[in-house]
């Protein structure tokens, strides 16, 4: 009887060790399925990536807005260099973010970006975008960042996107994380971009 409840106990542990492992893989797991889950479908605001612009234009009119924001263990200023453009689907256009490290060290940073409303994510095309690679920057050094993007004219098709008419493309800038956090926040006049 003991040998018995011995090992129905044995048994119990490693069914609950495997429940366990399951759920830590599933995690690992989650945050690169859930990123192809909005690159495929545009949830959460996630844009599309493209080579080029269709042909055609539309005539109606959007209102593309641009937002910034710089994560609080990063010394820099970011900012879009215009509020927002007008265009008409179709229409290509190359805007600019300015970058300036004004820490005392060398610093990189990484961007992350959304779109909202978030149903207006998959027809916004980015061509070309500084948020697929790292950006490096001196102390007091300056950059600026170009996008160039496009709305798909389909955005105006769809039922369920026919009403917008304004898009804000939203980047939040980071350190990379293959740096340790600066230990000073005291910084330096930037230079002119470079």
């Amino acid at each position: 009887m003991a040998r018995s409840l011995q090992n129905r106990k044995a048994g119990t542990a490693m069914i609950l060790a495997g429940i366990a492992f399951a759920m830590i893989g599933a995690s690992f797991a989650s945050v690169p399925l859930y990123r192809i889950f909005c690159e495929a479908t545009g949830y959460g605001g996630t844009t599309q990536r493209t080579e080029a612009a269709p042909r055609n234009e539309a005539t109606a009119l959007i209102t593309v807005r641009f937002d910034a924001s710089t994560a609080t263990d990063l010394d820099w200023e970011f900012r879009p260099l215009q509020a927002e453009v007008k265009l008409h689907p179709g229409e290509e256009r190359t805007i600019s973010y300015r970058a300036v490290n004004r820490s005392k060290e060398p610093l990189t940073g990484t961007a992350t970006f959304n779109v909202t409303p978030f149903k207006a994510g998959i027809y916004f095309d980015k061509i070309q975008c500084f948020c697929f690679s790292e950006q490096h920057l001196e102390p007091g050094q300056s950059a600026d960042l170009s996008v160039q993007f496009f709305v798909d004219p389909d955005i105006l098709t769809d039922h369920d996107t026919r009403d917008v008419d304004t898009i804000t493309l939203s980047y939040t800038m980071f350190r990379a994380k293959n740096q340790p956090v600066a230990t000073s926040s005291a910084g330096t006049a930037p230079n002119p971009v470079n």
